[in-house]
């Protein structure tokens, strides 16, 4: 059938999903996931996966709208606030998941290969799941500004540590070390190509959008850059995320008022953008994947989470951060998807060619990780919302 009629379906059953949600006390994330698990492969088979496999450009445009939002969210004069308080945390939080899956998952298996790649998949976050509910509760202060930090900067260092522990998990496995600059060299270049992408952008961006006065054409010219910018990421193999990321704290740093009309004329379209994405995201979901998670995907859970709450708290006592900070920063940065079956796959295509040993790596952590996404995507935006209201930010902007 015309696909039209399965995207006017998404954004139906993910608004009905979310009214539900509402009603219920829970953020509209939630309902939009569960409306898409629903009607996915799991129950209704509406969305099969064929379907689901030419949504992409959904995902890449949802995907690079948040990023351009939170972007735009990192005022230097906030991060000049937090100081190195924020930077600490970053690493904190990052590398107390990466420790606590790494040690968990050794301690249940004995393969030091096995606790390096599960370890890497730990540190990343999903910048979608805590931005929208951010946004929908009008959250303001000084745990959202670390929220939108914490869940932009993160995904770049969850992609460097994984590069180091991918060298060592084939040196683990091959016993060679020939390749480690080579697996380093590629997601340096990512990284770097993305900024300087983003940042050329948004130097172009705030250049014309300041001659522009009309709203309209204010959202056709963001839209464009935002589009251009992640289609030559893809294009390059960069990091949508990054790259638009960049984009948008290059445009609201150097042109601040042109980058607040910029932000009200894309926030009228993102609802229906949103709800496409998130509503794709919980038909990718399957529960058919729960039994086979067992006691390893179990470890997973428990050692990020623990690792992430941990290592928020310890970077901010260590920085002497605001106690609220200390208290609620963790809870918010739990949701995990896209960047982390990204990596997931990339190690399903860095490590199938090194043997059984390798191929049997590569269907355990794609099964796993893609199974805990059920369980993050679905608790993470709660934890968020609880995060919020008890730090007494909701409803704080305008």
């Amino acid at each position: 059938m015309e696909i039209l009629f399965f995207v006017g379906l998404m954004i139906g059953g993910g608004f009905i999903g979310g009214k539900i949600s509402n009603y219920l006390k829970f953020p509209s994330v939630v309902g939009y996931l569960i409306a898409g698990l629903f009607m996915g492969p799991s129950f209704l088979n509406i969305f099969n996966a064929e379907l689901l496999g030419n949504m992409d450009t959904f995902n890449d445009l949802a995907m690079s709208i948040v990023a351009f939002i939170i972007g735009s969210e990192m005022r230097l004069g906030a991060l000049r606030k937090m100081g190195k308080s924020i930077v600490i945390i970053i690493f904190s939080e990052s590398f107390g998941a990466f420790i606590m899956v790494f040690c968990g998952v050794y301690l249940l298996t004995r393969k030091l290969y096995l606790a390096l790649i599960f370890g890497a998949m730990a540190p990343a976050s999903a910048p979608a799941g805590t931005a929208i509910v951010l946004q929908e509760y009008k959250a303001k202060g000084p745990l959202t500004n670390a929220l939108y930090a914490v869940v932009g900067l993160d995904d770049g260092l969850a992609i460097m540590i994984y590069a180091f522990a991918a060298a060592l998990a084939k040196i683990s496995i091959t016993g060679s070390s020939e390749s480690f600059l080579h697996i380093i060299k590629g997601p340096v270049i990512e990284i770097m190509g993305a900024i300087i992408l983003g940042g050329l952008f948004g130097l172009i961006l705030g250049y014309v959008t300041k001659k522009i006065h009309n709203k309209k054409e204010i959202l056709a010219i963001s839209l464009s850059a935002v589009m251009i910018c992640s289609g030559l990421s893809n294009h390059f193999h960069f990091s949508l995320i990054l790259a638009n990321l960049s984009l948008g704290i290059v445009f609201a740093n150097l042109y601040l008022y042109a980058n607040r009309r910029s932000m009200e004329a894309v926030n009228f379209i993102t609802l229906p953008i949103y709800t496409i994405f998130f509503v794709i995201a919980g038909a990718h979901l399957r529960i058919s994947l729960l039994p086979a998670m067992g006691l390893l995907g179990i470890i997973y859970i428990i050692c990020r989470s623990v690792g992430l709450i941990g290592g928020s708290f310890f970077g901010a006592v260590v920085s002497k951060s605001n106690p609220v900070l200390r208290k609620y920063l963790g809870l918010g940065i739990l949701s995990q998807a896209g960047v982390a079956v990204g990596l997931a796959i990339m190690a399903t295509r860095d490590f199938s060619m090194l043997g059984q040993v390798g191929r049997d790596l590569s269907v355990l952590v794609i099964n796993t990780i893609a199974a805990t996404t059920i369980v993050f995507e679905i608790i993470g935006p709660l934890a968020t919302k609880f995060a919020i209201n008890k730090a007494g930010e909701i409803g704080k902007a305008k």
